[in-house]
């Protein structure tokens, strides 16, 4: 009996959880539209102002939670809208780098402060 309870208040544990992360994620894709983003080209832009001048797309893959052709579709998005490039990895040639534009930097630094009110707001609790 007590195993049993144990498991249904993880079980709710995890639906909480899930629930949080589904409300903060509407709240922040409401938030960034307004700015032309949604939540996981923040991410990237966020991964990618954060670091050094460029990262293999592997590693931006490694810090968001987007498959690799997602990510690959929402990087090409990101540099038509011209904030990130996208260029040869010296070290290997197959390989890609994405670098932040001086217009990405400068859209992740006006909309910083929006995400991180709104993550501050959901997350309080």
């Amino acid at each position: 009996m007590a195993a049993k309870k144990a498991e249904q208040a993880l079980v709710e544990q995890w639906r909480d959880i899930l629930a949080l992360h589904a409300r903060t994620q509407c709240e922040l894709d409401r938030a960034l539209h307004r700015h032309g983003l949604c939540g996981s080209d923040f991410e990237v832009l966020d991964v990618l102002a954060g670091g050094s001048c460029a990262y293999r797309v592997q590693e931006i893959s490694e810090r968001v939670h987007l498959s690799q052709s997602a990510l690959s579709r929402l990087i090409a998005r990101l540099e038509k809208d011209g904030l990130v490039e996208r260029g040869m990895c010296p070290e290997d040639r197959r390989g890609v780098k994405v670098a932040l534009t001086v217009k990405g930097r400068a859209l992740h630094g006006e909309v910083l402060p929006v995400q991180r009110a709104v993550l501050a707001r959901m997350l309080a609790n």
